[in-house]
């Protein structure tokens, strides 16, 4: 089992910066890919990034491209997302997700039934 929290949400004026947080315990944490997703009001949830189990590895949405930034410290048991240059289209709920199906492997899932766990979300809201 594998528990994730979100944090680090909240209301930034465009052009703004937040950095979120998503703690994780449970199974080995550092074993497989964790990703952000984020979901608007009447829109499905899409994918924003993801990062290998070393963290060497990383992929984005062309949305964020740029001005995101995903990483973890897997002493620490914790995947971030640096999301600079905010825009208000990039208000939603953003969820971490935990992918320990792919254990030890390298490929980065992108899709939302390639992710075993899910954390409650965070709200981001970003105002013009």
């Amino acid at each position: 089992q594998v528990h994730l929290v979100e944090s680090g949400g909240g209301l930034v004026q465009a052009g703004g910066s937040l950095r979120l947080s998503c703690a994780a315990s449970g199974r080995t944490f550092s074993s497989y890919p964790m990703g952000w997703f984020r979901q608007a009001p009447g829109k499905e949830r899409e994918f924003v990034a993801a990062v290998s189990w070393s963290g060497g590895k990383t992929y984005y949405a062309d949305s964020v491209k740029a001005r995101f930034t995903i990483s973890r410290d897997n002493a620490k048991n914790t995947v971030y997302l640096q999301m600079n240059s905010l825009k208000p289209e990039d208000t939603a709920v953003y969820y971490c997700a935990g992918a320990t199906i792919y254990y030890s492997g390298t490929y980065l899932p992108t899709m939302t039934t390639e992710y075993d766990y899910w954390g409650q979300g965070t709200q981001v809201t970003v105002s013009s």
